[in-house]
């Protein structure tokens, strides 16, 4: 909890932005004597929606579109600073300027964001204890003593984005002298019903800068083309401008004959889409970075400068998203795998904004079931952990009083139900990983009860055979529109249900709470009883659907004995081989399919799949010119609804532990433990991974050397483990260790 007086929060007046009225951003300024030297100091502030925090001039703010997005009903976040070091004796201001974000998110009416019970005008509260070296203290809190005035900001919208007007700009307003007569004390406002929390997540910030790769003139301005689709901002930086000029520019990720198109993004009213606006003030130089909005994008159109000023410092492409550090990566002889492997990162990237987004222009939602099916890859990547933990403090609030998950979190209320298993997953997913990987148990034990309740409550939704049907299903199957998958919503949602319940059962037996572990895992196995019972042929060891997903997720997690594997995974090859060698999955079945095909001793046959130049695959992606994961993967005459997903990116996984052979934690229960199993894949000559444990960084690399293959693993002090091959087991320790095994011993399996 935050050490604050909740109930002073102000705001600038009862209006809100809307689009046919629009409100400006509001700024507020507070100024007061320090009569002394400050020794130390604590200022807290909760900004809704977005805040930019300004000490005697200086923005402090820790990240762009800070604090937080959230349902305030549920969670109020603050920040924390401390500013003695940036104030002086005599007069000091503390300056702020709010943003609207969720708090009121007009750009998000297709998910009732609107209407949301939480929605308001934007409004602050903020806390300053200073300490001087004489031993007396200052207090500061928002109320009428704060002064108040419209920004240069005058529309400003998550999803839309940000019209300023650089005539309207109060020069020196968060510096001390401002001459403020005509500013206008605050008005204190409710105060959100939520939860008053620090926010642990990680910040969104700046990672790099990205000049165009090419400027073109067409009719309606000029089109700069950044050479790869990110997520972030641009810098505006006009020269010679007039007083007055209009500058426009749109920002999208898709060209039709070499013009802007926008309509795969497009959920907002005509001309609104992702669009920033800027209005010179008139001089040799102006600079403009959008505060309270972010876009997904590869080109802008920018219109209303001239073909002087339309040159390569015009626009600069700011790229941002959570400040994730790396933790590891993989690359390899192929140069089309380690294209795929970069951009699954950089869609993982850019798709994380405090929380994971299902993409970062049309929706920017966090949609628990992307996040489930990349949360393995994202912990073998990045550091997400931080970031996931506050946001499942998110989803364990949203969760109804019978257990049920909406679709996205935050939410206002929309899509409470939606997802089913193959969403709701998050809950436990994200859990299970971050123990697996990093060994921390208290995200799981914050946590616990929302799981068992969920748990309980899937397990009420079952029908009469004991199987659940009731989620969205295997979404967005490749060649097909995004409902028109092959494998049963039954099968899905009862694999994942037993998976998720055995899962929970082993984290619940790890907290010691035995009674229940036991009835999770009595479920689970009357789940398994059911799923086998009902839905697999045993005459053809086939799963109803007979698809390359039901096959492939029911020998993923577990839903065919030892005996009966064999023969169930020649009948998913059968399918693969029907497809002409090609995956034939929505997003549940891809997540699973390279990693059975490997398990069981067909790993060059996923690694065709995945890489092979025809129509679909990842490999498609890439000479199509792809340079994030695509929503769809769809023929060149399809729609593609986004191009920029990470849901599809967990064959990243597949490089490190399959290709590569890292299998960090293989028991769940040492994470000082390890297993190597490279798959020799046929077609490469080397490949390489490496991934940053709790005890320090493990490598695996192998490579062909004549007729046999060289392999490198080194290991950090205090983990150990075995490198697994096809007929022997070798023990490895910290440090470097190097193999060599025949070529022809490998070749076979």
């Amino acid at each position: 909890m935050v050490n604050i007086n909740s109930d002073k929060f102000i705001c600038a007046g009862p209006e809100r932005n809307a689009f046919d009225k629009y409100v400006p951003a509001p700024y507020f300024r507070r100024n007061f004597i320090v009569a002394g030297k400050p020794v130390k100091s604590e200022l807290l502030i909760c900004g809704l929606g977005f805040y930019r925090l300004y000490v005697n001039g200086e923005d402090i703010t820790k990240g762009r579109l800070a604090s937080y997005m959230s349902n305030t009903e549920d969670i109020v976040y603050y920040d924390r600073y401390q500013v003695e070091a940036k104030l002086i004796e005599g007069e000091n201001v503390i300056g702020v300027l709010l943003g609207n974000g969720f708090q009121n998110a007009v750009g998000g009416y297709i998910w009732d964001f609107d209407k949301a019970h939480f929605g308001s005008q934007p409004k602050v509260n903020l806390r300053l204890e200073l300490w001087l070296e004489d031993g007396t203290s200052i207090l500061i809190e928002s109320d009428e003593t704060f002064l108040t005035h419209s920004s240069p900001i005058y529309f400003d919208d998550l999803w839309c984005g940000e019209y300023y007007d650089a005539n309207q700009e109060s020069i020196g307003w968060s510096l001390p002298g401002f001459h403020q007569e005509e500013w206008k004390p605050a008005i204190r406002t409710e105060a959100p019903k939520g939860e008053a929390l620090i926010c642990q997540a990680l910040p969104v910030v700046y990672q790099e800068r990205l000049l165009p790769e090419s400027i073109v003139e067409q009719d309606c301005g000029y089109l700069y083309n950044f050479g790869e689709n990110s997520a972030g901002v641009c810098r505006l930086a006009v020269r010679h401008s007039l007083k007055g000029q209009k500058i426009t520019f749109v920002h999208g990720e898709y060209l039709i004959n070499g013009k802007l198109d926008v309509k795969n993004i497009q959920f907002v009213p005509d001309g609104y889409v992702q669009k920033d606006i800027y209005i010179c003030k008139g001089s040799e130089y102006e600079e403009y970075i959008p505060l309270f909005t972010y876009h997904g994008f590869q080109y802008v159109l920018i219109s209303g400068v001239t073909k002087e000023q339309a040159d390569k410092e015009l626009l600069t492409f700011y790229v941002m998203h959570a400040d994730l550090k790396e933790r590891g990566d993989f690359t390899c002889s192929d140069e089309t795998v380690n294209s795929i492997q970069e951009i699954t990162r950089r869609s993982t990237l850019s798709n994380f904004y405090f929380f994971p987004t299902d993409c970062p222009h049309r929706e920017k939602n966090g949609w628990t079931g992307d996040a489930q099916l990349s949360a393995e890859q994202t912990l073998l990547n990045f550091e997400p952990e931080k970031s996931y933990r506050e946001w499942l403090n998110n989803i364990r609030k949203s969760q109804s009083d019978e257990g049920m998950l909406p679709g996205i979190v935050p939410t206002g209320g929309w899509g409470m139900g939606l997802g089913g298993p193959a969403w709701d997953a998050v809950l436990i997913y994200l859990p299970y990983f971050i123990y697996k990987y990093r060994g921390h148990l208290e995200t799981f034990e914050e946590n616990k009860t929302a799981i068992f309740r969920y748990i309980h409550y899937i397990s009420c939704r079952r029908d009469k055979n004991g199987l659940l049907n009731i989620g969205l299903g295997d979404w967005c199957p490749a060649g097909h529109s995004e409902r028109d998958f092959k494998s049963p919503v039954v099968v899905t949602d009862t694999a994942l249900v037993f998976d998720l319940c055995k899962k929970a059962g082993f984290l619940f037996g790890v907290l010691g709470m035995e009674a229940e572990k036991q009835y999770v895992y009595s479920l689970a196995e009357e789940f398994y009883i059911s799923a086998r019972e009902h839905l697999i042929d045993y005459d053809s060891m086939t799963v109803s659907g007979n698809c390359q997903t039901s096959q492939a997720v029911f020998l993923y997690y577990g839903l065919f004995t030892e005996q009966e594997k064999n023969r169930a995974s020649k009948e998913l090859v059968r399918l693969v081989h029907e497809a002409d060698d090609h995956m034939d999955t929505g997003i549940i079945g891809g997540r699973v399919l390279f990693h059975v095909l490997s398990e069981h001793g067909y790993g060059d046959l996923a690694w065709h799949l995945i890489t092979r130049k025809e129509f679909p695959s990842y490999g498609n992606l890439i000479m199509r010119g792809a340079t994030t994961l695509w929503e769809d993967f769809q023929t060149e005459s399809g729609s593609v609804n986004s191009r920029n997903h990470h849901m599809w990116g967990d064959v990243s996984s597949w490089f490190i532990k399959r290709v590569a052979g890292i299998y960090i934690n293989p028991s769940d229960s040492d994470i000082s433990e390890v297993e190597i199993r490279p798959d020799f894949i046929k077609h490469l000559q080397h490949a390489e991974a490496w991934h940053e444990a709790p005890y320090g960084m493990v490598v695996s690399a192998w490579k062909r050397m004549n007729n046999t293959i060289e392999i490198t693993v080194e290991l950090p002090e205090g983990m150990n483990g075995k490198l697994i091959l096809k007929d022997e087991i070798l023990s490895l320790y910290s440090g470097k260790t190097i193999f060599t095994v025949f070529e022809e011993k490998e070749r076979d399996r």
